[in-house]
This record gives C-alpha cells, structure tokens and sequence, in this order.
C-alpha cells in the first residue's frame, strides 16, 4: 500500500512548496484547500492548477465562514490591509484568528479517515508576518493534541506533523521549491490583489516574496 499524506493547500509559495515536497517524498498526496470566507478567491485558483502541475490528483475543497466580527483583514471587505514593513512588531491585522488551529483540524479528520499519517503544512517562523499559529510551539501542541483526540490514542499509532519550512528563510524557500519543478508564476500569496487577480506588490506577503526573489537576483515570476 501507499504511504498517504494531506497536504494543507492555500496556493501561496510556501504551501505550493510543501506540496512538492510531499510529492517528491512519494507520498499519495491529498492536497486540502479552504474557502473560508477570504476577501479573495484567486488563491483557490491557484492552488488547482499548482495541484495539477505537480501532478497531485486528490482535491478537496472545503468551504465554511470566518468573516465574523470583521476581526481580519484578510476576511473582511472594509479593514484595509497594511503595506509592508519590515520588521513591524507585535500581530498583524492580517492573522486570523485560529486559521492554522481549524486547518489543521479539519486536516486531521481528513488524514484519520483516509489513512493517513503525515500532515504537512508551510508554516514558517523566518521571514512571515509575526502569526502566532506558525510557532514551532504550537504545532508541537497541536500535534500532542491530535495524537491524543484520535484513534491514534487507542491504536497506538501517531500523526506527524510536518513543517519542512519551518525553519527556512524565503529565499531558501524558493530554492528548494525551484530544485523540485515548482512553478511559482501559478502562486498566488497577495493579502490584497486586484478584482483581476494582480499581486498588490504593497502588502507583507508581496514584500517579503519580492525580497526573497531579489535576493536570488530573479523577478517575481507571479508578478
């Protein structure tokens, strides 16, 4: 049998890069997209044809609302989004609240029903914008809690958790995606494009793919 594995899918670089990953792991990959009342659908665009570019076939979509209490600006229509800056302390208007907690839940319910062990999520506590649900912290306590709330409890098996960029700088990001075959012009990481789709090329997510792409002497190909 296939080792199975889910692989959370926004259609951003990282998580474009953990699909490729799990991919050229030999994984039987199910990739997991979300609709979760985002300001914009472009990035579940992307994440198809990233799916299908890297050959990964099983994709699941599923849709539920976050847009309670405008308390982000990325699930609200009138928060506007901050332009980049680096450095900025403290949690951005951009994080939403408990996004990377109910991903991964809903991750687990599908790993557990298919089989699966292995979890991989872009999560990176280098060059991000200071979310509080990328902390090696607490996918190391998401990971206890998913073990325990299981049937991984009784039948003596574990999930893993897997985080291959956790601890990788951007630019590495890129690089590693690159050596895998990972088409980067079908990403999609803008917190605030255009009504076409167009990268903002303002907010933090543009800024920091910029400088990561600079950095390697290349342009942002999703540019």
């Amino acid at each position: 049998m296939s080792k199975k594995a889910v692989v959370l899918l926004s259609g951003g670089l990282d998580s474009v890069t953990c699909l490729a990953i799990a991919k050229n792991e030999n994984f039987e990959v199910h990739a997991l997209c979300f609709n979760y009342g985002q300001r914009h659908k472009i990035e579940i665009e992307c994440a198809r044809k990233s799916a299908l570019r890297i050959g990964v076939e099983k994709f699941h979509l599923i849709g539920f609302d976050l847009r309670m209490r405008e308390a982000s600006a990325l699930t609200s229509d009138v928060l506007p989004v901050p332009e980049f800056e680096p450095g900025r302390a403290g949690v951005p208007i951009t994080y939403v609240p408990a996004r990377n907690l109910i991903f991964l839940s809903f991750g687990t319910a599908l790993a557990e029903g298919i089989g699966a062990r292995d979890i991989f999520i872009g999560v990176n506590s280098m060059d991000y914008s200071g979310y509080p649900d990328c902390r090696p912290a607490f996918i190391e306590a998401f990971r206890q809690c998913a073990n325990l709330g299981t049937r991984a409890a009784d039948e003596e098996w574990k999930f893993n958790i897997r985080t291959p960029l956790q601890y990788l700088k951007k630019k590495e990001i890129i690089q590693l995606g690159l050596s895998l075959g990972v088409d980067y012009s079908l990403t999609h990481s803008c917190y605030n494009p255009a009504p076409d789709g167009r990268p903002c090329g303002h907010c933090d997510s543009c800024g920091l793919r910029r400088e990561a792409f600079a950095s390697l002497g290349m342009k942002d190909p999703a540019l």
